[in-house]
């Protein structure tokens, strides 16, 4: 009789756990105060400028236990471009650079995030930028998290990587030397977990 009891409880345990639902992977929503998405292109072969977009949007999704899981996702409005230079960043929305009248957005989208050491994700995916699609990856890595000032849980992180602009078919000023084809993305940011 208590073998029978005994069995009936595992039995019942075993079909309680098999029900749970599996632990989700926790989503963040960034939070555009407390977030920077950043550019440096080389100026002459001299120093280097920086500029920036003020309306961006996105989700990152964390995976702990299975990074497979995790995603990455970005929009920026190219029209948002500043570079603390008015006539310059006239210029940047024209169609010599973003054409951001064609192409309002840019975008990234992850297709596959893999653990690349403690706190550190290589994230896969596609970056569309001036009407064209292209694969890029980076290192992504989480800065910290924690409780925000209202009670609500936060994570950091940043990510900095390089690509050619001329794979997006902005080529201006590449061949006169003015500006470098290679510009640094860099993305800073705090997310709201949902």
């Amino acid at each position: 009789m208590k073998s029978l009891k005994s069995l009936f409880a595992a039995g019942l345990a075993f079909g309680l756990i098999a029900t749970m639902p599996a632990l989700a992977a926790d989503k963040y929503e960034i939070d555009p105060i407390h977030s920077h998405l950043l550019f440096k292109i080389k100026h002459l072969g001299l120093g280097y400028q920086y500029g920036r977009f003020n309306k961006f949007s996105g989700t990152v999704v964390v995976d702990e236990k299975n990074p497979a899981n995790s995603k990455v996702e970005l929009k920026a409005e190219t029209a948002s471009v500043d570079t603390n230079t008015p006539k310059r960043d006239d210029h940047l929305r024209s169609p010599d650079f973003f054409n951001a009248k064609q192409f309002p957005t840019l975008s990234f989208k992850s297709s596959k995030v893999e653990k690349a050491g403690a706190n550190a994700y290589k994230v896969s995916g596609t970056l569309t930028m001036h009407g064209v699609s292209k694969p890029v990856s980076f290192t992504f890595h989480k800065t910290g998290q924690g409780k925000g000032m209202q009670g609500e849980f936060r994570m950091g992180g940043e990510t900095t990587f390089t690509i050619k602009r001329s794979q997006w078919g902005i080529t201006t000023y590449i061949k006169e030397g003015g500006l470098s084809d290679d510009v640094t993305l860099i993305l800073s940011f705090e997310g709201i977990k949902k």
